[in-house]
Protein backbone atom coordinates (compact mmCIF):
# COMPACT_ATOMS: atom_id res chain seq x y z
CA UNK A 1 0.00 0.00 0.00
CA UNK A 2 1.35 3.43 -0.94
CA UNK A 3 1.72 5.52 2.22
CA UNK A 4 1.71 8.73 0.15
CA UNK A 5 -2.01 8.24 -0.48
CA UNK A 6 -2.85 7.98 3.22
CA UNK A 7 -2.50 10.01 6.39
CA UNK A 8 -1.77 8.51 9.83
CA UNK A 9 -4.63 10.52 11.34
CA UNK A 10 -7.10 8.61 9.16
CA UNK A 11 -6.05 5.38 10.84
CA UNK A 12 -6.66 6.90 14.25
CA UNK A 13 -10.17 7.92 13.22
CA UNK A 14 -10.89 4.46 11.82
CA UNK A 15 -9.55 2.80 14.98
CA UNK A 16 -11.77 4.98 17.13
CA UNK A 17 -14.89 3.60 15.46
CA UNK A 18 -13.63 0.01 15.73
CA UNK A 19 -12.64 0.26 19.40
CA UNK A 20 -15.88 2.01 20.33
CA UNK A 21 -17.78 -0.99 18.95
CA UNK A 22 -15.79 -3.38 21.17
CA UNK A 23 -17.47 -2.30 24.40
CA UNK A 24 -18.81 -5.35 26.23
CA UNK A 25 -17.09 -7.87 23.96
CA UNK A 26 -14.71 -10.57 25.16
CA UNK A 27 -11.02 -10.77 24.17
CA UNK A 28 -11.64 -13.25 21.33
CA UNK A 29 -14.43 -11.18 19.78
CA UNK A 30 -12.41 -7.98 20.19
CA UNK A 31 -9.36 -9.56 18.53
CA UNK A 32 -11.45 -10.77 15.59
CA UNK A 33 -12.97 -7.32 15.08
CA UNK A 34 -9.59 -5.56 15.21
CA UNK A 35 -8.06 -8.12 12.84
CA UNK A 36 -10.92 -7.65 10.38
CA UNK A 37 -10.27 -3.90 10.51
CA UNK A 38 -6.59 -4.51 9.71
CA UNK A 39 -5.28 -2.99 12.94
CA UNK A 40 -2.85 -5.82 13.72
CA UNK A 41 -1.28 -5.79 10.27
CA UNK A 42 -0.60 -2.09 9.82
CA UNK A 43 3.18 -2.57 9.71
CA UNK A 44 3.35 -6.17 8.43
CA UNK A 45 4.31 -6.73 4.79
CA UNK A 46 1.55 -6.85 2.20
CA UNK A 47 2.80 -10.25 1.02
CA UNK A 48 2.00 -11.58 4.51
CA UNK A 49 -1.49 -10.08 4.60
CA UNK A 50 -0.57 -6.76 6.20
CA UNK A 51 -0.66 -3.18 4.95
CA UNK A 52 3.10 -2.63 4.76
CA UNK A 53 2.96 0.86 6.27
CA UNK A 54 5.54 2.66 8.43
CA UNK A 55 5.23 2.79 12.21
CA UNK A 56 3.83 6.32 11.97
CA UNK A 57 0.51 4.84 10.84
CA UNK A 58 0.26 2.69 13.98
CA UNK A 59 0.97 5.57 16.38
CA UNK A 60 -2.50 7.20 16.17
CA UNK A 61 -4.11 3.77 16.52
CA UNK A 62 -2.45 2.97 19.85
CA UNK A 63 -3.04 6.53 21.03
CA UNK A 64 -6.76 6.02 20.47
CA UNK A 65 -6.51 2.66 22.26
CA UNK A 66 -5.09 4.45 25.30
CA UNK A 67 -7.56 7.29 25.04
CA UNK A 68 -10.47 4.83 25.06
CA UNK A 69 -8.89 2.66 27.80
CA UNK A 70 -8.57 -0.47 25.67
CA UNK A 71 -7.04 -3.19 27.85
CA UNK A 72 -6.28 -5.54 24.93
CA UNK A 73 -2.49 -5.62 24.26
CA UNK A 74 -2.75 -3.83 20.91
CA UNK A 75 0.59 -1.96 21.30
CA UNK A 76 2.27 -5.34 21.67
CA UNK A 77 0.45 -7.19 18.89
CA UNK A 78 1.08 -4.66 16.11
CA UNK A 79 4.92 -4.83 16.20
CA UNK A 80 4.86 -8.55 17.02
CA UNK A 81 2.80 -9.26 13.89
CA UNK A 82 5.52 -7.52 11.90
CA UNK A 83 8.48 -9.12 13.70
CA UNK A 84 7.00 -12.64 13.43
CA UNK A 85 5.64 -12.31 9.89
CA UNK A 86 6.18 -15.36 7.72
CA UNK A 87 5.81 -17.72 10.69
CA UNK A 88 2.76 -19.66 11.84
CA UNK A 89 2.54 -17.58 15.01
CA UNK A 90 2.83 -14.34 13.04
CA UNK A 91 -0.05 -15.34 10.79
CA UNK A 92 -2.21 -16.23 13.78
CA UNK A 93 -1.51 -12.87 15.41
CA UNK A 94 -2.24 -11.03 12.18
CA UNK A 95 -5.61 -12.79 11.80
CA UNK A 96 -6.54 -12.27 15.43
CA UNK A 97 -6.66 -16.00 16.11
CA UNK A 98 -4.05 -15.73 18.87
CA UNK A 99 -2.91 -12.95 21.19
CA UNK A 100 0.50 -12.14 22.60
CA UNK A 101 2.11 -10.47 25.59
CA UNK A 102 5.66 -9.19 25.96
CA UNK A 103 8.02 -9.71 28.88
CA UNK A 104 10.96 -7.32 29.14
CA UNK A 105 14.09 -8.31 31.04
CA UNK A 106 13.95 -5.31 33.41
CA UNK A 107 12.04 -7.24 36.09
CA UNK A 108 13.86 -10.58 35.77
CA UNK A 109 14.51 -12.05 39.22
CA UNK A 110 15.48 -15.57 40.20
CA UNK A 111 13.54 -18.08 38.11
CA UNK A 112 11.15 -15.39 36.89
CA UNK A 113 11.93 -14.00 33.44
CA UNK A 114 9.82 -10.91 34.07
CA UNK A 115 6.26 -9.67 34.13
CA UNK A 116 3.85 -8.92 31.26
CA UNK A 117 1.51 -5.93 31.33
CA UNK A 118 -1.63 -7.80 30.25
CA UNK A 119 -0.88 -11.47 29.79
CA UNK A 120 -3.70 -13.43 31.40
CA UNK A 121 -5.57 -13.97 28.10
CA UNK A 122 -2.45 -14.28 25.90
CA UNK A 123 -1.62 -17.40 23.90
CA UNK A 124 2.02 -16.53 23.19
CA UNK A 125 4.70 -14.82 25.27
CA UNK A 126 7.58 -12.94 23.66
CA UNK A 127 10.38 -12.83 26.23
CA UNK A 128 13.43 -10.57 26.12
CA UNK A 129 16.71 -12.39 26.71
CA UNK A 130 20.38 -11.46 26.60
CA UNK A 131 20.46 -12.53 22.94
CA UNK A 132 17.23 -10.85 21.82
CA UNK A 133 13.64 -12.09 22.00
CA UNK A 134 12.28 -15.63 22.18
CA UNK A 135 8.69 -16.71 21.50
CA UNK A 136 7.04 -19.24 23.82
CA UNK A 137 3.70 -20.97 24.00
CA UNK A 138 2.23 -19.64 27.25
CA UNK A 139 0.82 -23.07 28.08
CA UNK A 140 4.39 -24.39 28.37
CA UNK A 141 5.46 -21.73 30.89
CA UNK A 142 5.02 -21.31 34.61
CA UNK A 143 2.85 -18.25 35.10
CA UNK A 144 1.44 -16.41 38.09
CA UNK A 145 -1.09 -13.59 38.04
CA UNK A 146 -0.21 -10.41 39.94
CA UNK A 147 -3.33 -8.50 41.02
CA UNK A 148 -1.73 -5.84 43.20
CA UNK A 149 -1.89 -3.05 40.61
CA UNK A 150 -4.99 -4.25 38.76
CA UNK A 151 -7.32 -6.97 40.09
CA UNK A 152 -9.52 -6.71 36.98
CA UNK A 153 -6.79 -7.09 34.33
CA UNK A 154 -3.80 -8.43 36.29
CA UNK A 155 -0.18 -8.58 35.26
CA UNK A 156 1.41 -11.95 34.60
CA UNK A 157 4.73 -13.15 36.01
CA UNK A 158 6.41 -15.60 33.65
CA UNK A 159 9.16 -18.19 34.11
CA UNK A 160 10.74 -19.84 31.07
CA UNK A 161 12.80 -22.29 33.13
CA UNK A 162 12.81 -25.68 31.40
CA UNK A 163 10.75 -24.45 28.43
CA UNK A 164 11.87 -24.53 24.80
CA UNK A 165 11.13 -21.48 22.64
CA UNK A 166 9.07 -21.88 19.49
CA UNK A 167 11.44 -19.50 17.70
CA UNK A 168 13.89 -16.69 18.36
CA UNK A 169 14.45 -13.31 16.77
CA UNK A 170 17.97 -12.45 15.66
CA UNK A 171 19.78 -9.35 16.90
CA UNK A 172 18.56 -7.10 14.08
CA UNK A 173 14.95 -8.25 14.37
CA UNK A 174 15.06 -7.90 18.16
CA UNK A 175 16.45 -4.38 17.96
CA UNK A 176 13.77 -3.30 15.47
CA UNK A 177 10.98 -4.89 17.51
CA UNK A 178 12.25 -3.33 20.74
CA UNK A 179 12.36 0.15 19.20
CA UNK A 180 8.89 -0.22 17.67
CA UNK A 181 7.18 -1.45 20.81
CA UNK A 182 8.75 1.23 22.99
CA UNK A 183 7.48 3.99 20.71
CA UNK A 184 4.02 2.42 20.57
CA UNK A 185 4.00 2.07 24.35
CA UNK A 186 4.98 5.74 24.63
CA UNK A 187 2.11 6.86 22.41
CA UNK A 188 -0.28 4.48 24.20
CA UNK A 189 0.60 6.23 27.47
CA UNK A 190 0.10 9.58 25.75
CA UNK A 191 -3.32 8.33 24.70
CA UNK A 192 -4.15 7.44 28.30
CA UNK A 193 -3.21 10.99 29.27
CA UNK A 194 -5.13 12.57 26.39
CA UNK A 195 -8.29 10.73 27.42
CA UNK A 196 -7.80 11.75 31.05
CA UNK A 197 -7.26 15.39 30.10
CA UNK A 198 -10.37 15.44 27.92
CA UNK A 199 -12.54 13.91 30.67
CA UNK A 200 -11.11 16.30 33.24
CA UNK A 201 -11.73 19.39 31.12
CA UNK A 202 -15.34 18.32 30.49
CA UNK A 203 -15.90 17.66 34.20
CA UNK A 204 -14.44 20.99 35.32
CA UNK A 205 -16.54 22.83 32.75
CA UNK A 206 -19.74 21.15 33.96
CA UNK A 207 -19.00 21.23 37.72
CA UNK A 208 -20.33 24.48 39.19
CA UNK A 209 -19.17 25.77 42.57
CA UNK A 210 -20.21 29.09 44.10
CA UNK A 211 -22.01 30.01 40.91
CA UNK A 212 -19.05 29.46 38.59
CA UNK A 213 -17.66 26.40 36.77
CA UNK A 214 -14.46 25.09 38.32
CA UNK A 215 -12.70 25.68 35.00
CA UNK A 216 -13.06 29.43 35.58
CA UNK A 217 -10.62 29.31 38.49
CA UNK A 218 -7.10 30.41 37.59
CA UNK A 219 -5.35 27.69 39.59
CA UNK A 220 -7.41 25.02 37.82
CA UNK A 221 -6.58 26.51 34.44
CA UNK A 222 -2.89 26.46 35.30
CA UNK A 223 -3.11 22.75 36.10
CA UNK A 224 -4.93 22.02 32.83
CA UNK A 225 -2.40 24.06 30.86
CA UNK A 226 0.51 22.18 32.41
CA UNK A 227 -1.18 18.84 31.73
CA UNK A 228 -1.61 19.83 28.09
CA UNK A 229 1.98 21.06 27.82
CA UNK A 230 3.43 17.82 29.21
CA UNK A 231 1.20 15.72 26.96
CA UNK A 232 2.12 17.60 23.78
CA UNK A 233 5.84 17.57 24.64
CA UNK A 234 5.76 13.84 25.33
CA UNK A 235 3.87 13.04 22.13
CA UNK A 236 6.20 15.25 20.07
CA UNK A 237 9.18 13.39 21.51
CA UNK A 238 7.68 10.02 20.55
CA UNK A 239 7.00 11.15 16.98
CA UNK A 240 10.46 12.70 16.69
CA UNK A 241 12.09 9.46 17.83
CA UNK A 242 10.79 7.74 14.68
CA UNK A 243 12.92 9.94 12.46
CA UNK A 244 16.66 9.64 11.92
CA UNK A 245 18.93 12.24 13.47
CA UNK A 246 21.16 14.71 11.63
CA UNK A 247 23.69 11.96 10.92
CA UNK A 248 20.96 9.72 9.46
CA UNK A 249 21.22 7.37 12.45
CA UNK A 250 18.12 6.07 14.26
CA UNK A 251 17.19 7.85 17.47
CA UNK A 252 16.83 6.01 20.77
CA UNK A 253 13.26 5.11 21.74
CA UNK A 254 14.10 4.82 25.44
CA UNK A 255 14.02 8.56 26.12
CA UNK A 256 10.60 8.93 24.47
CA UNK A 257 9.12 6.11 26.54
CA UNK A 258 10.79 7.33 29.74
CA UNK A 259 9.37 10.82 29.19
CA UNK A 260 5.88 9.46 28.52
CA UNK A 261 5.93 7.38 31.70
CA UNK A 262 7.40 10.12 33.88
CA UNK A 263 5.18 12.95 32.65
CA UNK A 264 2.17 10.69 32.21
CA UNK A 265 2.19 9.78 35.90
CA UNK A 266 1.76 13.43 36.86
CA UNK A 267 -0.96 14.05 34.26
CA UNK A 268 -3.03 11.02 35.26
CA UNK A 269 -2.71 11.60 38.99
CA UNK A 270 -3.56 15.29 38.57
CA UNK A 271 -6.62 14.38 36.47
CA UNK A 272 -7.91 12.19 39.29
CA UNK A 273 -7.06 14.91 41.82
CA UNK A 274 -9.05 17.53 39.87
CA UNK A 275 -12.02 15.14 39.92
CA UNK A 276 -11.78 15.12 43.71
CA UNK A 277 -10.13 11.72 43.98
CA UNK A 278 -6.75 10.36 45.00
CA UNK A 279 -4.81 7.42 43.57
CA UNK A 280 -6.86 4.41 42.42
CA UNK A 281 -10.27 5.96 43.12
CA UNK A 282 -12.71 3.24 42.03
CA UNK A 283 -15.60 5.69 41.67
CA UNK A 284 -13.73 7.38 38.81
CA UNK A 285 -13.23 5.53 35.54
CA UNK A 286 -9.84 7.24 35.29
CA UNK A 287 -8.41 4.70 37.72
CA UNK A 288 -8.19 2.26 34.79
CA UNK A 289 -5.89 4.63 32.89
CA UNK A 290 -3.66 5.04 35.93
CA UNK A 291 -3.54 1.27 36.44
CA UNK A 292 -2.47 0.67 32.83
CA UNK A 293 0.26 3.27 33.25
CA UNK A 294 1.52 1.78 36.51
CA UNK A 295 1.48 -1.76 35.10
CA UNK A 296 3.56 -0.75 32.11
CA UNK A 297 6.01 1.14 34.30
CA UNK A 298 6.31 -1.88 36.60
CA UNK A 299 7.01 -4.19 33.65
CA UNK A 300 9.87 -1.90 32.65
CA UNK A 301 11.42 -1.85 36.11
CA UNK A 302 9.40 0.82 37.96
CA UNK A 303 11.50 3.85 37.02
CA UNK A 304 14.48 1.81 35.82
CA UNK A 305 14.08 3.11 32.27
CA UNK A 306 14.34 6.74 33.34
CA UNK A 307 17.39 5.97 35.47
CA UNK A 308 19.01 4.16 32.54
CA UNK A 309 18.36 7.09 30.20
CA UNK A 310 19.86 9.48 32.76
CA UNK A 311 22.94 7.29 33.28
CA UNK A 312 23.46 7.02 29.52
CA UNK A 313 23.26 10.81 29.18
CA UNK A 314 25.87 11.28 31.92
CA UNK A 315 28.18 8.72 30.32
CA UNK A 316 27.96 10.43 26.94
CA UNK A 317 28.70 13.81 28.48
CA UNK A 318 31.80 12.42 30.19
CA UNK A 319 33.03 10.94 26.90
CA UNK A 320 32.70 14.25 25.05
CA UNK A 321 34.50 16.27 27.71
Amino acid sequence: MQSEELQPEEFGQAAQAVIAALQGQGPAEAAAAMADAGLFGICADEAQGGLGLPLAFAMPVVRVAGQMQLSYPLPEQIPASKALQGTEAGGQLLRGEKSLCVVMAAQAAGDWSGVARNGLQADYVLVQTDAGFALYDKAALRCQAEEMLDPEVPQLWVSTTGATPLLTLDAEQSQAFCADIKLLWAEYVNGLCAGALERTADYLQARVQFGRPLSAKQAVRHHLARMRLLLEASSAQAWRAQRADGCDAPREADSALAAALSQGAWVLEKAIHLHGGMGFTWELGLHRSLREHKKLDACLGAGALMRAVGADFIDRCEVTQ
